[in-house]
């Protein structure tokens, strides 16, 4: 018996609340892929031209790797193993929410306005706007290069590690969607912020590729303690691995992808909202 202060089907009506931006993002993403898969052949061609590009990046890490023979003590299994890591992360954030990275577009033209009178939270509409399946050529060749990597890397699994792995790639994911919605937001301020954010998604997603102890320890530091892109692939790299940080940073680091994840996403939404909150619509 529910007792006085709790209002009538109050946990049933707190996880509908919860679950309605998911349920509101499948359905306007289902009628972008309704009205993509019109015209299948071109769909096609664009997800095998997406699928390309990504092979290609592939084939760039393995001429590295096979003109430098290991790069920060890895070999070129664990660098496909980091590059896998990285584009899966990017390419899943990418499909989910790239598309905030052109909010800009939407204050220019008005069609924020209209989103902000819809029953519909502005930012499940702005991410779903144009959702396309193509996209997935991005994610399918780097799950697959991921899973070879890890196939032919030797690994000493264990349950642990096994179960840890999937929580570091959501926790990547996660992190990366979050980056896109805060560098996303600097359009409520600057209209044509989309190229300075691109530095830090597109640009993250390349930094990340590669073990980023090649860079140096500042640049360590700062994708560690600062912008937390270390967490998408080589915290978990040297999770699966079980191999020392090679420029002396805490070994504790490699399982805080979680909670930077929450964190990371906590400030994205509230940098969201403080932009909504000083949007004052194209005509002012």
């Amino acid at each position: 018996m529910a007792d006085g202060n709790t209002p009538p089907g109050g946990p049933a009506r707190a996880a509908a609340a919860v679950l309605r931006p998911v349920r509101d993002y499948r359905r306007l993403a289902w009628i972008w892929v309704r009205a993509v898969a019109q015209y299948p052949v071109s769909l096609a061609l664009m997800s095998l031209a997406v699928a390309v590009s990504v092979l290609a990046q592939v084939g760039a890490v393995v001429i590295v790797f096979g003109h430098a023979g290991t790069l920060a003590g890895f070999t070129v299994y664990e660098g496909l193993m980091v590059f896998g890591l990285a584009a899966s992360a990017f390419g899943i954030a990418d499909m989910f929410m790239g598309a905030v990275e052109r909010l800009g577009r939407h204050i220019r033209s008005g069609s924020l306005d209209a989103m902000l009178v819809r029953p519909v939270s502005p930012l499940v509409q702005v991410a779903a706007d144009e959702f396309s399946p193509r996209r997935l050529g991005k994610v399918v060749p780097a799950l697959a290069v991921l899973g070879i990597a890890l196939a032919g890397t030797d690994v000493e699994w264990t349950l642990g590690r096994a179960l840890l792995l999937p929580l570091m790639m959501l926790s990547g994911v996660l992190i990366c969607c979050a980056i896109w919605v805060a560098t996303g937001c600097l359009q409520f301020f600057v209209a044509d912020a989309r190229e300075a954010a691109n530095s830090l998604t597109y640009g993250g997603q390349a930094l990340t590729e590669y073990p980023i102890a090649i860079y140096g320890r500042e640049i360590v530091r700062s994708v560690t303690y600062v912008v937390p892109l270390a967490f998408v692939s080589w915290q978990p790299a040297l999770l699966v691995l079980d191999r020392p940080d090679p420029l002396g940073m805490p070994e504790a680091l490699r399982f805080a992808g979680p909670v930077i994840a929450v964190l990371a996403c906590a400030g994205a939404a509230l940098l969201w909202r403080f932009g909504l909150r000083h949007y004052r619509s194209t005509g002012s």
